[in-house]
């Protein structure tokens, strides 16, 4: 064998040794990064249920002791009347019933901002955090669009922790009051969530 053919057959094999260990490293790392796993070790073995919460959301912009506070004002630059812009921090108490004073099953915490130019639409992303019963320590995680002047609006249910770990569904939320001078509002939620 010459040695130009010697040295072609080298580099060959040097090239796809180098290849074939590439590869193998590859599948290496992603093993690392991502593998299946066995469904019971979550305790997805259970079976799903449907739960319905009805509970009562109450946006408290006003007083001495507000549950919902302006972190971004409408933009200036917009001449709007849908407060496009305005982005709002919540932290509102979640009740049994419409009355703030009846009781407290959790708090609705996260913000909500409004998105539409032409409309009153909010984006709501959202945590009910539970502090009674079962559920408690445990959430639901909304996020979606509130067009505010319908009478019904639906958000998606995304996740959620604690028993509500790969829960999905749906919440109707239905304006129960609102005082236009204050700013202050009590919406009732219907909430539809799976879970294990």
């Amino acid at each position: 064998m010459s040695s130009k053919h010697f040295l072609t057959l080298f580099f060959f094999l040097l090239i796809s040794c180098n290849t074939l260990t590439s590869s193998t490293l590859e599948k290496e790392d992603t093993f690392d990064f991502v593998r299946p796993i066995d469904r019971k070790l979550l305790g997805l073995n259970k079976k799903e249920k449907l739960s319905h919460f009805k509970l009562y959301w109450h946006d408290i912009v006003s007083g001495k002791n507000p549950t919902s506070v302006a972190i971004v004002p409408p933009s200036s630059k917009v001449n709007s009347t849908t407060f496009f812009g305005l982005v709002s921090m919540i932290d509102n108490p979640l009740t049994l019933g419409p009355e703030l004073s009846s009781k407290l099953v959790g708090r609705a915490q996260g913000f909500y901002a409004s998105a539409s130019q032409e409309e009153i639409g909010f984006l709501m992303t959202m945590n009910f955090a539970f502090i009674e019963g079962k559920y408690n320590g445990s959430t639901i995680t909304i996020l979606g669009r509130n067009h505010a002047c319908n009478k019904v609006r639906e958000m998606p249910v995304v996740g959620g922790s604690g028993l509500f770990r790969f829960a999905r569904g749906y919440a109707e939320a239905t304006t129960h009051w609102i005082d236009a001078k204050a700013g202050d509002a009590c919406v009732e939620y219907n909430v539809h969530v799976f879970h294990y």
